[in-house]
């Protein structure tokens, strides 16, 4: 389902962009941000602020149409009405794509956002009319997943798709990236020392048990050829007795002398 969410959200960068590219004049592009920032599966900007095309706005009088989709890359509802005064009025598509990507913004710092909360950031003025919104633009959208807890007036974060990241936070995340990669290389070092020590110990173990082994085998044989030898003695000894016995029975016996 990621997956899917994030090809469709290349496919259509990749749309703007061509069209963009095809434009030439400051209206056409001026109207080209403000279908982007309407379409209902669109809510990646940053890529589309890099087009070379767009910086034709610059110094225009629709330069703000380069300010609100800068907006709508990295901003809030919040920041929108505190800089409404020079950027174009929105559109009821785009206050509602504003909104999603504020719940996005509080949802990358808590996963558990207060009613109370979210109806100010989104001004909203009761429950119900949040909880729908949450559940038919947010949910359904597949922008976020979560829980209700209408007891404890709360919703529940449980996933919510990232948003564009500023420059700042881009190095910053470079930066945590780089100190986890140099800790891993670390952690991996020592793992391999480990595992040649353990394999050096095996063979150890494997000799001295081998060493092992052969004494004992030694010691059986040796025990073996002393029963060996042992009993072919005693046998010998029993069979002189066998002899003596024999010829002491066939010898000629003495008459015993009558007494006077």
């Amino acid at each position: 389902m990621a997956m899917d969410a994030e090809r469709r959200q290349a496919e259509l960068i990749e749309q703007f962009s061509a069209q963009a590219a095809a434009l030439s004049s400051a209206p056409q592009l001026a109207a080209l941000v403000l279908e982007a920032t309407s379409h209902p599966a669109l809510f990646a900007f940053s890529e589309l602020l890099t087009l070379p095309a767009l910086s034709k706005l610059t110094g225009t009088q629709y330069a703000s149409s380069l300010d609100l989709l800068r907006l709508f890359a990295y901003g809030t509802l919040k920041d929108y009405k505190s800089n409404s005064c020079t950027l174009p009025a929105l559109l009821p598509d785009q206050v509602r794509k504003l909104k999603q990507l504020s719940v996005l913004t509080l949802a990358e710092s808590t996963k558990v956002l207060p009613y109370d909360k979210l109806m100010q950031e989104l001004d909203v003025s009761n429950v119900r009319e949040l909880e729908d919104f949450l559940i038919n633009e947010c949910m359904y959208s597949g922008i976020v997943r979560g829980k209700l807890d209408q007891l404890r007036r709360c919703f529940e974060v449980q996933f919510a798709a990232g948003r564009d990241l500023t420059p700042g936070q881009l190095n910053n995340m470079i930066e945590t990236l780089s100190d986890w990669l140099g800790t891993s290389d670390g952690l991996l070092h020592q793992i391999q020392e480990k595992i040649k020590w353990a394999d050096a110990t095996s063979e150890v173990n494997k000799k001295h048990q081998k060493e092992f082994e052969d004494r004992v085998e030694e010691a059986k044989k040796s025990i073996k050829a002393d029963i060996d030898l042992r009993g072919h003695d005693d046998f010998l000894s029993e069979s002189g007795g066998i002899m003596d016995f024999e010829e002491d029975r066939i010898r000629p016996k003495r008459r015993r002398q009558p007494m006077a």
